[in-house]
């Protein structure tokens, strides 16, 4: 998996009735949050809860970032049984459900501020802060801005309680304006002191210490290098120069790495972001390189790595302020920026691939990590149909469409997408892993075909809820006992192959889902099957026929094997054919199911297994 700095939790946006879905959707869009709804009141979102308390502590309790369009005291009250400790509390906002007012209740200095404010203006509302020290001074000392980190917050209350007292404060900074520009009151000899190095350095009394993210890491390594070894390495380049860990803004290195396990562990390690520079960019730098080597430039065409990484990244106004140094298996460098570093403007980053599986389509079948990923995302490759189906969760992405027959190029273009060094989420329908996309991923690394870029990017698979899982849902139980799925499309498959398949599990009695039954040109096939099984099963065995499942239009019916009629099947149907074990059952409320026993009512409880239930 690709390091990065900790990824900030998605803000939640809580909704309890469908009047507030509007606000709810703009404000989500602004922030980058989820949409969170009362399944009672709301029809659409990207999470549905049953229970508001139940859903809103959870939420806290994970540090979920909190924007709740509903009344203030009614979310304290939620929240209040919670509370304990202001250091640790996530941002909770309340908006007015007109839209009128956005007031942070919690985490005022942990981002609350900031993310009304932004709000606030998104809506031409009112942000109601009341932080005395944003009031009074314009500044909040316990959450500098971007690019900053206060390296001793629990001094923050010590040291705003004596300047709202009255006191003075000395700054030690070459420059930041994010002070400067206060309204602190600043003297030559105070008390208070604001200090701004990326050196370490030990606070004194009365005494704030900023790091500015103002340092970057240059690494090299050989291939599948131990990551402990990196960190080791990468600590020492560190204290060799005296420098705060807090300072570090990213770990850089060439683009042929990009994959490397150790660079992405030191990464990790230190909270940062890993970006990649090409060949060409860090041989611009070679001028400027203290230890260039011919046989780093005969292998990766450039004379280094680590050195030209880390002054590639801080522009031709910074310089190296730490000597590549080495292990066995590494190198490191570090170089000094004159300004405050923004790691997104580096080179690029891996790249990540999402390959998931909506499931058959509607909010409600959707899990929340494939929304996650896909609201994560930056781009969204897919059959157009299946895209759609994403609704106000596909809004600010930018969609690739596809149609149907073009899925090598669909999966060659999102690979190259992420190769690029985007977020990518590759949209598949039911579950990604069956008949769907990720196969043809992961046979384009094997096979190749696509760019270096694409062939070292990450990639996570997320499953979704199978068109099989959910026909048999809906009709009742027909999986119970052993069962298999069989594609009846011969585009990719011989037919010979696909006959001999389902002669085998008619002869071993197996439940069978057949996927892609029939096409406009491709009628016989499933006519074949009918006719194959007809041999090893009663023709009363039900046949399950799922069309648009989760769906408008959707319909699912059941009829005996013996009276399956291709013409009643389309594309978008799945046809689940019973084992000779499969049963129906009627319900007092006349409704018909289909289950398929395994057995459980013939046997004691004290004699099965547990991993049998």
């Amino acid at each position: 998996m690709a390091a990065a700095s900790a990824t900030p939790a998605i803000p939640a946006v809580v909704i309890l009735n469908e009047a507030a879905a509007p606000l709810g959707r703009r404000i989500a869009a602004v922030i980058s949050g989820e949409l969170h709804g009362a399944v009672a009141r709301v029809t659409s979102a990207d999470v549905l809860f049953p229970s508001v308390k139940d859903h809103v502590q959870a939420l806290f309790s994970a540090g979920r970032p909190i924007v709740a369009v509903m009344a203030s005291g009614a979310l304290i009250r939620l929240l209040a049984p919670l509370l304990c400790d202001k250091q640790t509390e996530s941002p909770v906002i309340v908006v007015a459900e007109d839209g009128s007012s956005v007031v942070p209740l919690l985490g005022g200095h942990h981002g609350a501020n900031d993310l009304a404010r932004s709000i606030a203006t998104s809506l031409g509302a009112h942000a109601a802060i009341t932080t005395a020290g944003d009031l009074k001074f314009g500044v909040a000392l316990d959450q500098p801005p971007e690019g900053y980190v206060l390296a001793n917050s629990n001094a923050a209350k010590a040291v705003m309680a004596e300047l709202v007292a009255g006191a003075g404060v000395r700054l030690d900074a070459s420059s930041a304006a994010w002070l400067t520009q206060s309204r602190l009151p600043f003297e030559q000899e105070a008390r208070v002191t604001l200090t701004v190095t990326d050196q370490n350095k030990t606070a004194g009394e009365l005494e704030l210490v900023y790091h500015p993210k103002t340092l970057v890491l240059g690494m090299g390594c050989e291939r599948h290098a131990k990551p402990a070894e990196a960190i080791t390495l990468a600590e020492e380049a560190l204290t060799k120069g005296g420098f705060a860990r807090q300072s570090l803004a990213a770990v850089c290195s060439i683009d042929l790495k990009a994959d490397e396990t150790a660079i992405h562990a030191v990464a990790a390690h230190f909270g940062v972001p890993a970006r990649f520079f090409t060949a060409a960019t860090l041989e611009a730098e070679a001028p400027r390189l203290k230890n260039p080597s011919e046989v780093v430039f005969a292998e990766v065409g450039c004379h280094g790595v680590a050195e030209g990484a880390a002054l590639a990244a801080v522009g031709q106004t910074g310089a190296l302020v730490v000597e590549k140094i080495k292990s066995k298996g590494a190198t490191a460098a570090i170089a000094q920026a004159t300004e405050i570093v923004d790691p997104t403007t580096l080179g690029r980053a891996r790249g990540t691939l999402f390959v998931v599986g909506i499931g058959p389509g509607s909010d409600d079948w959707r899990s929340p990590e494939v929304s996650r990923m896909v609201q994560a995302s930056t781009d969204l490759v897919g059959y157009s149909l299946y895209l759609d189906l994403l609704g106000p969760l596909a809004d600010g992405k930018v969609r690739h469409d596809f149609g149907l027959g073009k899925e090598e190029a669909r999966v060659v273009h999102a690979m190259e997408m992420a190769g690029q060094g985007n977020t990518v989420a590759l949209v598949c329908s039911g579950d990604a892993g069956i008949y769907a996309m990720a196969t043809l991923v992961f046979e384009l690394f094997d096979k190749g075909g696509i760019t270096d870029g694409a062939s070292r990017i990450e990639v996570q698979v997320s499953p979704g809820i199978s068109a099989l899982q959910a026909a048999a849902a809906r009709i009742g139980a027909p999986l119970g006992h052993d069962f298999c799925t069989i594609s009846l499309s011969d585009l990719l498959t011989p037919w010979e192959h696909i006959q001999r398949r389902v002669k085998a599990a008619g002869e071993g009695d197996f439940v069978i889902a057949f996927y892609n039954p029939v096409s406009m040109k491709r009628r016989t096939q499933l006519a074949y099957a009918r006719d194959e099984l007809l041999k090893y099963r009663p023709a009363t065995t039900p046949v399950i026929l799922a069309t648009n499942l989760g769906r408008e239009g959707e319909h699912v019916r059941t009829v005996p094997l013996g009276e399956l009629n291709v013409d009643d099947v389309d594309m978008l149907t799945v046809v689940v054919v019973g084992s000779s074990e499969s049963r129906t059952v009627t319900t007092g409320d006349g409704k018909t199911w289909v289950y398929t026993p395994r057995g459980y009512s013939g046997k004691a409880d004290t004699g099965m297994k547990g991993n049998e239930a």
